[in-house]
């Protein structure tokens, strides 16, 4: 049984654009992984970017996203970590995604990454201000 990200007129559900902090929206993403691709999926980030203030849930489905499809989702992980950076003022959620996305080996790369992946250094730089 395939779902549908969109009812019949190509709308996100309203309850899902009544989300309150992003959570609704992370598990509608998750729960229709199968009829996503890098197409279709903007609406559902504006709308969890819209809801989430704090980053939890922007990092979350960056992570998912990557650890689902790092290539196809590319740009959709690109514009939820850099919401993410945006949104979590506490550092609560950024330190999750540098495993996450790049890799258990990030550290031996740090010099690579802060010159390369500007969505990296901007988090390493916010979590290690000393460092850089």
């Amino acid at each position: 049984h395939l779902r549908y990200i969109f009812n019949m007129n190509n709308e996100i559900p309203k309850h899902v654009l009544k989300d309150p902090d992003g959570l609704v929206t992370y598990e509608y993403i998750a729960n229709n992984i199968e009829s996503l691709n890098a197409d279709n999926i903007q609406p559902l980030l504006d709308n969890l970017m819209r809801a989430d203030t704090t980053g939890q849930f922007t990092a979350s489905a960056a992570r998912y996203l990557y650890a689902i499809d790092p290539t196809g989702f590319a740009s959709a992980i690109n514009t939820l970590v850099a919401a993410t950076i945006d949104r979590d003022r506490e550092r609560r959620y950024i330190g999750t995604l540098l495993q996450a996305i790049w890799g258990d080996d990030y550290q031996s790369r740090i010099s690579e990454l802060n010159v390369t992946d500007d969505n990296f250094r901007r988090i390493y730089k916010r979590l290690y201000s000393r460092g850089i």
